[in-house]
């Protein structure tokens, strides 16, 4: 298991244990620790333990790995929390609404009248079929 890490990126020094968290869980991949600006009650992060700027860079055995750690978290969020439902949102790229340039998913639990929105924009017309077969000449 590669393990890469930047020396001044905040959530390296989370996932190594330089910086005090509340982490809820841990493995040799991952640690999961509490978001310090969420937006719900028990909203946390996945932070790997290797650095990757986005998804595009995370190396394929931490991709393989990350949703089931999701997953198990989330079973624990709902248990104990008691939560109606759960967004996993994980952003890619400035525009996409990434603010720290190491890979996180947020596990968001979902209460009703929590007041959180999450909304997307008005359908574009575009030729989908045309798009699908463009995006299968990438593979």
């Amino acid at each position: 298991m590669e393990q890469k890490k930047e020396t001044e990126c905040i959530f390296c020094k989370l996932a190594h244990g330089e910086l005090p968290t509340d982490a809820i869980y841990e493995d040799d991949y991952f640690k999961v620790v509490m978001d310090l600006k969420p937006i719900t009650k028990g909203h946390c992060i996945i932070l790997p333990k290797t650095h990757a700027e986005n998804i595009y860079e995370l190396p394929e055995e931490y991709c393989s790995r990350v949703l089931l750690v999701a997953q198990k978290c989330s079973k624990v969020l709902k248990k104990v929390l008691h939560c109606d439902g759960l967004n996993l949102l994980q952003n890619n790229g400035e525009i996409a609404g990434q603010t720290e340039f190491h890979f996180h998913m947020h596990l968001i639990p979902r209460y009703e009248d929590d007041n959180v929105t999450m909304k997307f924009g008005e359908p574009i017309t575009i030729d989908i079929q045309s798009v699908a077969e463009e995006i299968r000449k990438g593979f």
